[in-house]
């Protein structure tokens, strides 16, 4: 007697659930410029056809997207794309590229290594996310006028960030791509201090035991971890200038 198999209708681990898949899409489209600000999203009974979805899964969808101030949602009008808050942030997060050149400076890109790969315990308490499954590592050396301007190391957190498996890293810096790509709403910065080892001078093209100054960053979307990023410069030739207003 045979027993007729339960087919499996589950997703494939690795595939985003619905309704990431929808915010992806439009965050892509809002990034792209496709939808520019002030541009109306879709209604929600638009959105539920061409997904061939629920309208929990669309409105779950369209909270994450209005959480991290891509959109928004205003009653009876509908909903509208709008600048994400990061834009105006106090202390902004730098496109080293886009920085270099408004020196007036020619830029210069390398990538050293580029690894995807399952997340071992050093990621994921790197990243501060007990659950990540794989990660992209990248590390790239950034210059100016073809001098040593700064050593990358970074973890991108590909639960959070899907799209980072196939982007070519080889040929635009990860900073660069994310910044243009990846919305976050929560970042950290530590800065420090430290004396150049072998590996480090020899990168940046610097004596050993030369002082460097040292950014390490985490960026986050709605408590979601999204990268870690180690940069290091020489500190002769680099400073940190912040002014703030009082009140």
């Amino acid at each position: 007697m045979s027993l007729a198999r339960k087919r499996d209708t589950s997703p494939p681990a690795d595939k985003p659930t619905l309704y990431k898949q929808i915010r992806l899409d439009i965050e892509r489209r809002i990034l792209a410029g496709e939808w520019p600000p002030g541009h109306r999203i879709p209604f929600e009974h638009e959105l539920m056809a061409r997904y061939g979805c629920s309208r929990m899964t669309v409105s779950k969808a369209l909270s994450e997207l209005a959480q991290a101030d891509l959109i928004e949602r205003r009653r009876r009008a509908g909903t509208f794309v709008r600048r994400p808050k990061f834009l105006s942030a106090v202390l902004k997060i730098p496109d080293i590229r886009a920085e270099i050149g408004s020196l007036g400076r020619s830029y210069g890109y390398e990538l050293i290594q580029c690894q995807r790969r399952a997340a071992n315990a050093a990621d994921r308490a790197r990243l501060g996310a007990r659950k990540t499954g794989k990660v992209v590592a990248i590390r790239c050396r950034h210059s100016a006028d073809d001098v040593p301007f700064a050593i990358e190391d970074r973890l991108i957190d590909l639960d959070a960030v899907p799209e980072a498996a196939t982007a070519d890293f080889a040929i635009e810096p990860p900073g660069s791509w994310l910044l243009h790509h990846v919305p976050w709403t929560e970042a950290e910065h530590s800065i420090s201090a430290i004396v150049a080892d072998d590996a480090t001078a020899d990168a940046l093209d610097i004596d050993a035991g030369a002082p460097c100054l040292v950014i390490e960053r985490h960026t986050w979307r709605i408590g979601q971890p999204l990268t870690a990023v180690r940069l290091v410069y020489p500190g002769e030739s680099h400073k940190l200038v912040a002014r703030f207003n009082g009140g």
